[in-house]
Formats: structure tokens, sequence, C-alpha cells
């Protein structure tokens, strides 16, 4: 597994990362398992970075990830985690809480159920409106000092929080949403982060299943958040399969799948990106290994570029109230 630099400042991670959501009920049911089959076969293939947020499944996926690395050594796994989203015991979102005191009893609760004595990457999951992002990575500084965390990032911030951030402690990488039908961080925040030498840890690469070639529109199971999310509603959907079609050509000449192609276009895009494979089983994940194989020369971009170009996606990528919470989206 190819090795990239995470920033100026960060770590040494592989080139893909297994993002861990849906092993905790985001998409509706997932088989425990098989969730741990998946992340003991990512980590043999050489998959170093893992990342987690606390309120995945209210603790379960850290408790999951804290189980498959029984018997890890340490340095295998660059275990990322994102904090403060506040949830409620409807399964509902109530808001973010990115108060040092809060981060540092977030932490605490982290280490605990991952097993852990530190964090290689920790990060507020969104910008706390009430708490001056300098008041949160100034704690999370003495978080690092400690030894409690060795790095610190950050998630769907944008540019202007960015350099605010970074003039308080050395960020690694932004975590933020970034595919083929999802390039709003290309006007500004790429931009930024590539000046102050901060990496992109690309999540939803294959727009929640949305891109991957193997969605097609069905009844989703109870507690899939998809089920809300404008780009799978009405003609929204039809619009956006439509791209897809488009991509499944491309992918036919090339001889690989559509998931392969879209993965293959993030990675394309600098090696300061690390796209955060989300798959919950072995069989999704080979096929997101594929990718790494899959070399797009300038013909097969320009391709890519005309059957899905920017700012073709029918939908927003989240429900209005939550955009309204992106500070990447201000």
């Amino acid at each position: 597994m190819k090795q990239l630099q995470l920033g100026k400042t960060g770590p040494k991670v592989s080139a893909f990362g297994l993002g861990a959501m849906g092993m905790s009920g985001m998409y509706g049911p997932s088989d425990r398992q098989e969730s741990l089959a998946t992340i003991d076969a990512a980590l043999d293939a050489g998959i170093t970075l893992i990342d987690t947020g606390d309120f995945y499944g209210m603790g379960h996926n850290e408790m999951l990830i804290g189980e498959a690395l029984q018997g890890v050594k340490r340095e295998k796994a660059i275990i990322s985690v994102k904090f403060g989203a506040l949830r409620d015991p409807a399964n509902g979102f109530g808001g973010v809480d990115a108060r040092p005191a809060a981060m540092k009893n977030f932490l605490a609760y982290s280490l605990q159920r991952l097993g852990l004595d530190y964090i290689d990457i920790y990060r507020p999951a969104r910008l706390d409106p009430a708490v001056p992002i300098e008041e949160t990575i100034g704690a999370m500084a003495e978080m690092v000092k400690a030894g409690y965390i060795h790095h610190i990032g950050l998630s769907e911030v944008g540019a202007a929080t960015l350099r605010r951030a970074a003039a308080v402690h050395p960020i690694c990488d932004l975590q933020i949403e970034y595919s083929l039908i999802s390039r709003g961080i290309e006007d500004a925040v790429l931009p930024a982060a590539r000046e102050l030498g901060i990496a992109i840890t690309a999540y939803g690469v294959l727009s929640r299943g949305l891109i991957s070639g193997h969605w097609d529109k069905k009844v989703l199971a109870p507690g899939d958040f998809r089920a809300h999310s404008p780009r799978f509603q009405g003609e929204n959907v039809d619009a956006n399969l439509a791209l897809v079609d488009a991509l499944r050509k491309i992918a036919g000449d090339l001889g690989v799948s559509v998931a392969q192609v879209a993965i293959a276009w993030v990675t394309a895009q600098g090696e300061d990106i690390v796209p955060l494979i989300g798959a919950r089983r072995r069989d999704r994940l080979a096929e997101a290994l594929g990718a790494l194989d899959v070399k797009l020369g300038a013909d097969e971009l320009a391709a890519i570029e005309r059957a899905v170009p920017k700012g073709a996606a029918a939908g927003s990528r989240y429900p209005a109230p939550q955009m309204a919470h992106l500070d990447s989206e201000k």
C-alpha cells in the first residue's frame, strides 16, 4: 500500500483510509462480524488510517474499532476521531459542543472506548458557532503536549476558519466531502489548505453509494439517513443516476467498475488528498482497493469531466438545516 504524508505536519498514512461510520447504523442495520472482518481485511491490505466519530452509534463505532484493534500493533493503525456532535436518546442530533472542557470530556470517553492511550488525529466534527476556533484548538494543543492527541485535524470548515486554526497550532488535515458530484472545496477551501500545507481526507467519495454503480431506487432501511438526503429524493435521484450511467460507459471502456473510476478520479486530484472508503463489507472494500490500479490519463479525466461536469449534481449534499450549519459552505 502506498504511503502518503498527511500534510506538512501529519503522520504517514495509507493512500486510502477506511471510513467506519456505516458500521454503526447510519445506513441502516449492519452486520457486526462482517464489520470486524472488514476492518481486519483493511489492515491486512495495508490500510492504516481508520476514521470514526464518537457520535457514530453513540460510541458503538469506537467500541467496534477498539475490539478490532485488539492484538494489532499500535503503529499499524492511525486512528482519526471526530468529536463534538451532540446526540439525543431518539438518535437525533442536538448541535455541536466544542468548548475546551467538553472536548476533554469527549476525548476521555473516546480513549476508554477505543482502548487506546492516545488518538492519532483528533478533530471537531463541525465548527461550534458559540466557541471561537482558537479556544478549541488551543485546548487541543494542550492535549497534544500531554500526549493524549498526536495531531490535530478539522472537519467541514471554510478557508477563513482553516487559517485561524492553523495560526494557533499545526493542522495536519481537513476532513471534508469531496467527490465527482461534490466539488465545492475546489473554489476556496482546497487552495487555502494547499497554501497552508494541510492535507484533505475526503469522505463521501462515492456520495454515500449514489455514484458507486450499485445504487438503484429502492426503499431505504429504517435508520438510513439517506432517506432524508436531497440527492436521493424524487427527480433529483433520477438526474443523479443519469450521471452514473454516463460514468458507467467510461468505466466499461476502461474495464473497471463505476466505483473504481469515481475513487480513482479523487486520487488523481493530488497526493495531498486521501479518500476515505466507507466500506461495510469485504467485497466492497476489495472493489475500492482495485481503484489503486486505475490510472487516469488526461484523455480519461477529460471524458469524466464531460460526463459529470462540476456542479452537475441535483440536490444539496445535506438537508437545508444541516447545510446551514456547515462552515465550509459559507
